[in-house]
């Protein structure tokens, strides 16, 4: 079996360097394209040499077609509106699609389950092992203690995100709702200023912090009038991020075109 051809969009980014250092020390890899927006200042230059290691003979294209022309997997940490554009790409030519872009609309979401019918597609709004035993779990305290339990959810990122809540605090909100059997637009609230009178019996609430360079903490809190209960995950470096993408990637081969989560990476769906 060859190696897997990777293509990386967003390739100057925190992310796609990451992911570039990691390509190149995991066997059975290839780094085969990268891109970045029309007018980037990294456009032709060599994406090894930009991620600190020797020259691999991939240029930065604002291309996405030539990026992507070789690659098996393309992993996407961009923005919703190049995440659209990249899938229309993939889903054309029956590449896989590892998606870690957050801040989509229910427009964006309706685009990524139409061409998951033609291609296979992996999206969560956090790739890490850690997060996603910690959403399985907090599905399962959320239906064991049902809505006798408040529950707030509270975030915290670097300075330069751009999104909120992120999109792990809205996967985790989503798997408290499962627990309890409603739906999250339902019952989720994403913001208290002023005025806001009591809280309301069985919401879903949200808190984003914002500073330094914060790579990602999440805690979900369960709350009665007589204890606490907190679930907490803390990522130290992104590279946890990409490495779950990475693995992703690799499950991906061979499975039939879907939308799957990394639920379904790790096994947590059987």
């Amino acid at each position: 079996m060859g190696n897997l051809r990777i293509a990386i969009p967003g390739a100057t980014g925190r992310m796609g360097q990451t992911l570039i250092r990691l390509i190149a020390e995991t066997s059975g890899c290839v780094l085969t394209g990268a891109s970045e927006a029309a007018g980037h200042p990294a456009l032709g230059q060599d994406v090894g040499r930009m991620a600190g290691l020797d020259e691999c003979g991939v240029s930065v294209t604002d291309n996405i077609n030539e990026a992507f022309a070789n690659a098996d997997v393309v992993i996407d940490f961009t923005l919703p509106i190049a995440t659209r554009a990249h899938l229309e790409v993939t889903s054309a030519n029956n590449i896989v699609h590892i998606i870690g872009t957050t801040g989509f609309t229910d427009e964006d979401e309706n685009a990524i389950r139409a061409a998951a019918q033609k291609t296979v597609i992996i999206k969560s709004g956090n790739m890490s092992l850690g997060v996603n035993l910690l959403t399985h779990l907090t599905r399962q305290v959320a239906q064991t203690l049902g809505d006798a339990f408040d529950i707030e959810i509270v975030e915290m990122h670097h300075k330069h995100k751009v999104d909120a809540p992120s999109g792990t605090a809205l996967m985790l909100g989503e798997a408290a709702a499962t627990g309890r059997g409603v739906t999250l637009p339902d019952v989720a609230d994403r913001g208290r200023d002023g005025q806001t009178g009591a809280r309301n019996q069985g919401d879903i609430g949200f808190a984003s912090l914002r500073g330094g360079n914060v790579v990602g903490d999440h805690t979900v809190m369960f709350v009665s009038d007589n204890e606490r209960i907190e679930l907490t995950h803390k990522a130290q470096d992104r590279g946890l991020f990409a490495a779950g993408a990475l693995r992703a990637a690799q499950w991906a081969q061979g499975k039939t075109p879907d939308l799957y989560s990394m639920a379904d990476v790790l096994g947590l769906n059987d």
